[in-house]
Order: C-alpha cells, then structure tokens, then sequence
C-alpha cells in the first residue's frame, strides 16, 4: 500500500478550541507529524473538555503532544528549532497574539524561508473587530445564518453543526495545501489565512449570490427549499421523508407515482417559478398524497424512477444505515487508559493512498512526547531537558 500523501510533512499545531484543531486533524489523519504544542500549565484543552472525552479524543487523535512554555527562552529556543524543520504552523490567537510571541509569518520565515502559516480568526487579520472574541455561534448570528434558519416567524435558530468553526478548519486545510503545491514551484512558504465570518459567508453561497444579484435579503424557509419547488419534508403514513423533484420532468413523474394528474395539470405549478409561488398550496395537496404511502415504499418507487427521496433519520439510525455501514466511515483507535475508541474518520477517499486516512493513535495525553521530540527530533541532551523543566519551559 502507498504511503499516505501527507507523510513528509511536519505540522506545528498551535490551535486551541475547534476550527484550528480541525484543520490539524486533516493533516494528522493523512500522514503528516502532528505536534499539539500546549503551555505546561494548561492540563486540559479549551474545547473538547477533559481529555477523556469523546470530543476532545476526536478533535486530537494521530497528533503527539509537546508540553511547551513560548514565553521561556528555553521554550521560545525549541519552538525555533523546530519551526527550521517544520513546513507547517498552525495558529488561531487573535490576530495580535502571535506578534506578541514572534509566531507571526515575517517571523518564522526568517528562520525557515519555505514554512507555511495557517492563521484562522475570528473576524480576519484586519478591520474594525479583528481583536474581538468570537465563537460558532455568534458568527452563526453575525453572517446571517441563523435568519435563513428554521421555520418562518419562528425566530432565529441555530443550526445543530458547529459549521462555522468546522467550515473554517476545512478551508484553511483546503488553502495550505494549495500553498504547498505552490512551494513546489517556487520553493517559497507563505501565510494563509481565513477567518470564521469569511468561511460562514461562504458555506452561505447562494444566499448571499441572490443578494448581490437582485437585493433579495433570504428568509426562513423552513424545510422546503429556498426556491426549487417541491424539495422539503412530506409526510408518509409512518415517518417524514425528504422528496426533491423540482425539475419540470420530475415533477411530472412525480405526480404521476402519486397518480396525481390534477397537480400535475394544475396551472399554479406548472413552471419552477410557479411552484415556488405556490408552496404552500403545493406542499399541502402534495402531503395529502404523500401521507398514503409507506416511508419504505415511497423512498423505494422514487429512488426507481430517479426521483430522490431519502428518509428522516436520528443520528444512531444514520451510522446504523447499510450505505453508512458499507462505506466504513468509522475507525476504532485504542487508547493506553480508555480502551477502545471508535471515531469519525475523513471523508475524502484516495483510491491511490490505499482509499481512506488511517487512525493511528489516540489524542495524545498532555506533554505524553516531550521528551520523545526533544531527543530524537531536536537532539537535546538530558541535561538539557532537566534544566528545561526547572525553567518551567516543559
């Protein structure tokens, strides 16, 4: 089997909470050497809670910890030792942090010409908020996203995913990985950056694309799509489906599953615009239809004729259906003191990597290779390790 592609990379990983630890992970999960460098003094993670648990064990697994102190010369001296091998640091301070501990760019590529920095923010590395605190779900607010969410004059909801901070880890991924392509040309790093409010607004896409066109501010739709009618949550005798037949064709044959002639000839639905217009009426004689069929029947007729139809699933019902479960989406990595783990894997596949990424190790403890990295990777000597810990610097 070939080695996985990330496997010459070194990855300094400076995060904290969720975004910047997704981005790590990729790289983790792909072969790259992962350190988490954490301040001695900070025993448990930010986000993720204890380390014991299953959030913090999925945010960290295939990295190694080095117990780092930044603000010691002993610790700022490691760091800088090992910014000259690495070919990745990963950091989401607020923008003035890392220039306050020389972590910033102009910095590290004094002593390593060919690094690459990924930065992600709050709000962005310039403007009026760039120094404000941010989280999911204030971004969540703040780009519009909880407006566009839920069902009309519900008020604002959230949506149940930390997709800002998951958005923003994988668009900062997607951006150092472009930046090392581009180091193969020109032997240069580079500093790239992202932000939570840049990554929401663009998960948000075509809404914002409707508002630039034409100035139509979107609203709460609830189930149904924004605009392509019919695509929403109909009823059946025993459990919701999702039916989405938008399309002209579909449509029709749709109706016609249904044995519906009459929806299908009536003159309200009869272009895509039209049935937008109409939801409301659309949906509720739609639902009449829909309500005489049997989830598994219907999901099975419409899939048939090419209509698709899926059904409404808890999260345990999802993992346990037998697509989920063909396409082995989840790994068990032992951990030293918890035992066996089972966790999400990435869901890229590469056929020539031998298909998935492998979970190797669990989320390190803290410090667990200090002195692994400082030996064998940097070559200190155990004197200068002992000297380390007296400084608190490890």
């Amino acid at each position: 089997m070939s080695k996985l592609p990330l496997n010459d990379l070194l990855v300094l990983d400076l995060t904290q909470h969720r975004a910047g630890p997704v981005a790590a992970r990729l790289f983790a999960d792909w072969g790259a050497k992962v350190i988490k460098i954490e301040n001695p003094s900070n025993i448990d993670d930010s986000m993720g809670g204890s380390r014991d648990e299953i959030d913090y064990q999925n945010l960290h697994r295939n990295k190694q910890s080095l117990s780092l102190n930044l603000k010691t010369e002993y610790g700022k001296e490691a760091f800088q030792q090992l910014a000259r091998k690495a070919d990745v640091v990963l950091e989401n301070f607020r923008p003035e942090v890392k220039y306050r501990l020389g972590l910033d760019y102009n910095c590290l590529r004094k002593i390593n010409s060919r690094i690459i920095c990924g930065s992600i923010s709050g709000y962005g590395q310039s403007g009026p908020y760039r120094e404000r605190p941010a989280v999911d779900q204030v971004i969540q607010g703040m780009t519009g996203l909880m407006t566009v969410t839920g069902f009309p004059e519900q008020g604002p909801v959230r949506t149940g995913a930390a997709i800002a901070d998951i958005s923003a880890g994988m668009i900062l991924a997607q951006g150092i990985l472009m930046a090392i392509y581009q180091r193969e040309r020109t032997g240069e790093g580079q500093w790239v950056h992202t932000s939570l409010l840049e990554s929401m607004v663009s998960v948000l896409d075509f809404q914002v694309a409707r508002w630039l066109s034409s100035g139509d501010i979107p609203v709460q739709e609830g189930n149904d799509h924004p605009t392509l009618m019919p695509t929403g949550l109909f009823p059946t005798a025993d459990k919701p489906v999702n039916i989405a037949a938008a399309e002209n064709k579909k449509f029709k044959l749709l109706c016609e599953i249904l044995q519906a002639p009459d929806i299908a000839t009536d003159p309200n639905f009869q272009t895509i615009i039209q049935r937008s217009q109409s939801r409301k009426k659309l949906c509720s004689v739609l639902a009449e239809k829909t309500k005489g069929y049997s989830s598994d029947d219907l999901i099975d007729r419409l899939n048939a004729a090419g209509i698709p139809c899926g059904p409404l699933y808890t999260i345990d019902e999802a993992m346990n259906d037998e697509q989920m479960r063909s396409l082995n989406t989840t790994f068990i990595v032992n951990h030293a003191r918890l035992g066996p783990l089972e966790l999400l894997g990435q869901p890229i596949r590469l056929e020539g990597c031998g298909g998935q990424a492998k979970l190797r190790m669990a989320a390190p403890d803290h410090g667990e290779h200090t002195e692994d990295i400082l030996s064998n990777l940097l070559g200190y000597e155990n004197a200068v390790i002992t000297a380390m810990r007296k400084q608190g610097a490890i």
